[in-house]
């Protein structure tokens, strides 16, 4: 079999999302990791072109990064590739609850499904613990004084959950039919069968839409400052954005970066006043207002060497030159699977009456898929517990 072999840094949580679905595949791979080692980071480029992580080689083929391994290993190439057989099969079992995603409102749905000894189901879904795993330092959720890295809360809230029995698979959901109880879930050609679901599958990151974004992803393009920070050491970059996400994006590249610009598209942020306090008193980062990013100038060869910016009050555009952007422009609810099956509003969003049921009865939603507003960890957390009691009253009142 071919040798994988993986290029990380330290506290990158794109590396470990990498390495936890190699894991689940029952495959070992060979780490290199870059932190503080130009060396290393020149012999990245040299074979990959990249200069962003993880990425990903498996013998001779570069795959890419994470989003790459997780279209490689959907497509059935990485199965085929090491002979690795389906292991799936559970038709016919009946589960009292089944929940679709696993950041906050996932596990905690778990968790209090399984204390009401509803053995609940937990599919993973596209993104497996949520946005928290791409979230560096996590201050504001109630019981951590000191602050806890985002994917280290995920890990607790899994085994919490897993201590009561809660069963987990690592996979996406491919297919619904809500139409009639008990509800059939597929993942490819999978079923399984709930009596009640609860939708906790979140929200995925806003990209600018730009044909250039996708070209230069990775070469001078990043959509996560913690993973790919290190690369941009004495050079000037742009975050697009105004909220709290933009904000840590751009404190956490003031430890590398010579100098931040932030683009907004309004005259004044989103983000939480400490947020735009902490963003400020660097010294680091200036603000452009008003504006949105028209296009990222550059090639595969030399990366991102400008962007052409556009005021939206004048019209009149601009070059900025910089070698790196980072988009944080907010996300959008990852609902594609219930369009024309479940209420949603004009963003996405599930709609949902008494705070987590859907229009189809037995069938909950919680957390950022129906929440448009509040969209913290802890809100989360919150609408989580609820649709797993909302679940359980359901199934009692039969």
């Amino acid at each position: 079999m071919p040798e994988i072999t993986i290029f990380t840094r330290e506290n990158c949580p794109y590396c470990r999302k990498a390495k936890e679905l190699l894991k689940s595949k029952g495959l070992s791979f060979k780490e290199t990791d870059l932190t503080d080692n130009e060396t290393l980071e020149k012999e990245l480029e040299e074979r990959t072109g990249r200069d962003t992580v993880p990425q990903i080689l498996i013998g001779s083929q570069h795959i890419g990064g994470y989003d790459d391994l997780k279209e490689f290993d959907r497509s059935g190439k990485l199965d085929e590739l090491f002979e690795i057989e389906e292991k799936i099969k559970e038709e016919e079992k009946i589960y009292k609850v089944i929940i679709i995603g696993s950041g906050p409102a996932g596990l905690t749905a778990a968790l209090y499904s399984a204390r009401g000894n509803l053995s609940p189901l937990v599919i993973s879904g596209r993104e497996p613990g949520g946005q928290l795993t791409i979230t560096s330092d996590v201050e504001n959720y109630p019981g951590f004084p000191e602050g806890i890295l985002g994917p280290d809360l995920v890990i607790a809230m899994r085994k919490q959950a897993e201590r009561f029995n809660t069963k987990f698979i690592d996979k996406e959901v491919t297919k619904v039919d809500l139409s009639l109880r008990p509800f059939k879930i597929f993942i490819e050609e999978n079923l399984f069968i709930a009596e009640t679901l609860i939708i906790a599958s979140g929200a995925s990151a806003r990209l600018l839409g730009i044909e250039a974004e996708k070209k230069l992803m990775g070469r001078g393009v990043s959509a996560c400052a913690t993973c790919d920070g290190f690369f941009f050491r004495g050079k000037e970059v742009v975050v697009v954005g105004g909220g709290d996400t933009a904000m840590e994006e751009s404190i956490f590249l003031t430890k590398f970066a010579n100098k931040i610009t932030v683009i907004h598209r309004r005259d004044k942020l989103r983000a939480s006043k400490i947020m735009q306090e902490k963003a400020i008193k660097s010294g680091k980062i200036s603000f452009i207002w008003d504006s949105a990013v028209e296009d990222i100038i550059g090639d595969t060869k030399t990366g991102v060497t400008g962007i052409k910016i556009k005021n939206l009050k004048t019209n009149e555009t601009s070059i900025l030159n910089c070698q790196g952007i980072f988009v944080a422009i907010g996300h959008k609810p990852n609902t594609e699977l219930f369009q024309g099956i479940l209420e949603r509003d004009k963003g996405g969003y599930i709609v949902t009456h008494e705070e987590t049921k859907t229009n189809i009865p037995g069938v909950f939603a919680a957390g950022d898929v129906q929440d448009h507003i509040y969209r913290q960890a802890v809100t989360a957390a919150g609408s989580g517990c609820m649709a797993a009691m909302d679940a359980e009253r359901f199934l009692e009142n039969l």
